[in-house]
């Protein structure tokens, strides 16, 4: 099917193309058609052709090691997909299936070409946009990107944050609990055996008030790497989430794919019945 020009006009890829330019490349370009369900290409598949949504919704999908389905774009009106392979001439490396009713613009690229041909400084306003996606898909990538919620806070920490870790690291081992034990028993060791000359005589007033001053600095202390361990669990719990809800959506579509296939095998069920009594009305007859 043809392609207007008013449908390239939408398309941000060539909206800073001019009348003519956009008219150069309606002439080549087809819309296309899809169905529910239609698979526009598959994995492998030699990349000659790449598509641009004009109406409908598109899902475009890739396997991971595990060879498990990965959503890789569900690309919104107006934007492409299949663009890299075509460009390249290499087979593509992910799938794209249409969710429901869809029209396409399918770009070759011997239609890129002829445009160039004709209209040189075309190229120059492709690029711009393209080169707009490409930085919006890498801050896409960096704000999606799972990291280690350890490293993260441990970029952002502060001076007094590190040294409260410190701090609230060594008060909760053994080391400062024996060596807080032995300075405990040489001091008051010693102002016993000196006796009247003791600087601290029992019961330790003096001692007493150095613990007391370092349990009210400790104590604030550990609580500042406290709220800095449950700034970590809450990171733990989001990122927790965030597996499970893809976990769940991928087990949803599998639930999916189940009932499709059951349906599939029920309609197939129906054909088998109608054509054998079909057959044996006939051969009864």
């Amino acid at each position: 099917m043809a392609c207007d020009s008013e449908v390239l006009r939408q398309v941000p890829l060539f909206g800073l193309l001019d009348e003519e330019e956009t008219a150069v490349l309606a002439g080549q370009v087809e819309l296309k058609r899809f169905a529910p369900r239609q698979r526009i290409y598959k994995i492998g598949d030699p990349g000659g052709q790449a598509y641009i949504l004009v109406s409908g919704k598109v899902r475009v999908t890739t396997v991971d090691e595990d060879q498990q389905e990965v959503v890789v774009d569900e690309p919104a009106e107006g934007e492409f997909f299949g663009f890299a392979s075509m460009l390249d001439q290499t087979l593509h490396q992910t799938g794209a299936i249409a969710l429901e009713e869809t029209v396409c613009v399918e770009v070759d690229r011997d239609d890129i070409v002829v445009l160039l041909q004709r209209k040189p400084l075309a190229g120059m306003d492709m690029l711009a946009v393209l080169g707009r996606q490409f930085h919006a898909s890498q801050q896409l990538v960096r704000g999606r990107s799972a990291r280690n919620p350890n490293e993260v806070i441990a970029e952002e920490a502060t001076l007094g944050e590190r040294i409260a870790d410190t701090v609230a690291r060594f008060g909760g081992s053994w080391t400062f609990i024996i060596s807080f034990g032995l300075v405990l028993i040489v001091y008051t060791g010693i102002n016993v055996a000196l006796r009247r000359q003791a600087w601290d005589p029992y019961p330790f007033i003096l001692l007493n008030l150095f613990l007391s001053m370092l349990a009210a600095i400790q104590a604030p202390v550990i609580m500042m790497s406290q709220n800095r361990q449950d700034t970590k669990d809450r990171l733990r719990g989001e990122l927790d989430y965030d597996v499970n809800r893809r976990a769940e959506s991928e087990i949803q579509g599998l639930a999916l794919k189940l009932n499709l296939l059951g349906d599939k095998m029920g309609d197939i069920e129906d054909l088998l019945r109608a054509e054998l009594a079909r057959r044996e009305g006939q051969a009864g007859s």
